[in-house]
């Protein structure tokens, strides 16, 4: 499915292709939660690196999280890329060198009409904000961490 998808001020406009469109991973972590959850969460889809095509490039910034560092104990910049707009601040996409292939935007600067997910994660509550009431639908999967579960896997599994 080709997804279209944009900022807030319209300075940037960009396309992709994804297999996975179903918006129904929701991320309650502190990095999701602060940079594109208003609602105490944020929505990634999967999408194909290599289609990403952006109108206004020179509009989008990019920010590394600050994320714990396991072998230090001390803290250090995520390799993961959060693409935002420099003009309004919407986010935009999710890109990691560690995953070149895929690319993950974010669903709330989609302009396409997403299919309803007939079943929705809900995954890091272990970080979620106190003030955050997750809304759990009788399919929905819980989890404090990450699932086990990919994106690809989800939709093979779910939509048939």
């Amino acid at each position: 499915m080709q997804l279209e998808g944009s900022c807030h001020c319209g300075s940037v406009h960009f396309t992709v292709e994804s297999s996975q469109p179903y918006p129904f991973n929701q991320c309650y972590c502190s990095i999701c939660r602060k940079t594109a959850g208003g609602g105490g969460y944020a929505i990634n889809l999967g999408a194909d690196y290599a289609t990403l095509e952006v109108e206004g490039e020179e509009q989008v910034s990019v920010y590394h999280a600050i994320i714990n560092d396991p072998e230090t104990g001390g803290k250090k910049e995520s390799p993961g890329q959060r693409h935002f707009c420099k003009r309004c601040g919407s986010a935009l996409w999710l890109w990691d060198p560690r995953w070149p292939e895929q690319v993950h935007p974010f669903a709330s600067a989609i302009d396409t009409e997403l299919p309803i997910p007939p079943e929705r994660t809900h995954m890091m509550l272990g970080s979620k904000a106190s003030w955050v009431n997750v809304s759990k639908a009788p399919a929905d999967s819980l989890f404090d961490e990450y699932p086990q579960e990919s994106l690809a896997q989800w939709h093979q599994r779910v939509i048939k």
